[in-house]
């Protein structure tokens, strides 16, 4: 059996190549793809070669095949249905951290089935929402708190997403998008551009992936608060402003990163578990903003440069969809 794979062969290079497939065994799932996603700040730096070799081990993605920097195969958001495989998987639609592949061999225990009222294209977007629940699992929001969001990109908005179901809280997200204002304000955030920000925050989630963003987390961030940083930064340095009022506020500055599960649930709650709760929360068709363009995937070599990296000035999509 062969299946069709997505590989990333050189610095903003890629291509479909064959890729045989294994006769799944008593323990694994055959599953025909349906939906992937893109998800853009990681994919666009492993598309561009830039993640550190200091970090290779940890950014592999679970069933990545190759290895950084190229030629790999990488992506962690397909949906499929079970073709072979244990008969409580078998015609279910499911999710799986796998590569865009039009087929695949995964472990069954991988294979997540989605919830009747999640439809495969809104699907796409657990992985990221498991992003989103560990950041507010890092976080840990009060009720009455004055939150604020940097960046309205995927994960700043599935977290603003999250943070309007918590009653009490003094929502705000910005981001230099204007177009993404709608989508914050349907979430329960009010919503401006970074230099309207408001200040004396409890809470800051940083998602900018830019140093003035996280510059202006730490500016807004009121007494003793703290900022939950959740870009990511590849091989970039960033400059901040660590004097100023960051020890007179006594500031806490938290990482959070999706590989492990937040010590705020670990040995409480598993990754399957984390993930299995990411999906029951896209049961929203106001999601749904947040999805496209949709791409072919016999078109995605080509596409796969402005999916990641528009021009200047052009329209910034939130999460491509690939299509099978």
């Amino acid at each position: 059996m062969k299946a069709r794979a997505l590989w990333i062969t050189a610095p903003f290079t890629a291509a479909l190549r064959d890729q045989a497939l294994d006769v799944p065994g008593p323990d694994q799932a055959l599953v025909v793809t349906t939906a992937s996603g893109i998800s853009r700040g990681t994919e666009r730096l492993v598309f561009s070669g830039r993640v550190p070799e200091s970090q290779w081990p940890a950014m592999r993605a679970p069933l990545q095949y190759g290895d950084f920097p190229f030629p790999l195969s990488y992506g962690y958001a397909a949906v499929g249905t079970v073709k072979a495989g244990p008969a409580a998987l078998l015609h279910r639609r499911v999710f799986c951290l796998h590569p865009h592949h039009d087929a695949f061999v995964a472990p069954a225990a991988m294979c997540l089935p989605l919830p009747d009222s999640v439809p495969d294209r809104r699907a796409v977007l657990a992985a990221n929402m498991e992003t989103a629940v560990n950041i507010l699992w890092d976080a840990r929001p009060l009720v009455g708190e004055r939150v604020l969001v940097v960046g309205c990109g995927v994960v700043g908005l599935l977290a603003t997403f999250l943070l309007g179901r918590i009653p009490g809280l003094d929502l705000h997200a910005v981001d230099p998008d204007a177009a993404r204002g709608p989508i914050a304000e349907s979430f329960g955030a009010r919503f401006s551009a970074p230099e309207a920000a408001p200040g004396e925050r409890d809470l800051v989630i940083h998602a900018s992936a830019s140093g003035e963003g996280l510059r202006l987390a730490l500016a807004r961030c009121g007494f003793e608060g703290r900022v939950v940083e959740a870009s990511w930064f590849g091989d970039r340095v960033v400059e901040l402003p660590l004097g100023e009022g960051f020890h007179a506020k006594r500031l806490a500055l938290v990482s959070t990163q999706v590989g492990q599960v937040s010590p705020a649930m670990r040995g409480r709650r598993s990754h399957g578990e984390r993930l299995a709760l990411a999906l029951s929360l896209l049961d929203d068709a106001r999601l749904d903003a947040l999805l496209g363009p949709d791409t072919a995937f016999s078109d995605l070599p080509a596409a796969l440069p402005s999916l990641l990296s528009p021009p200047s000035g052009a329209h910034q999509p939130l999460c491509p969809v690939v299509t099978y």
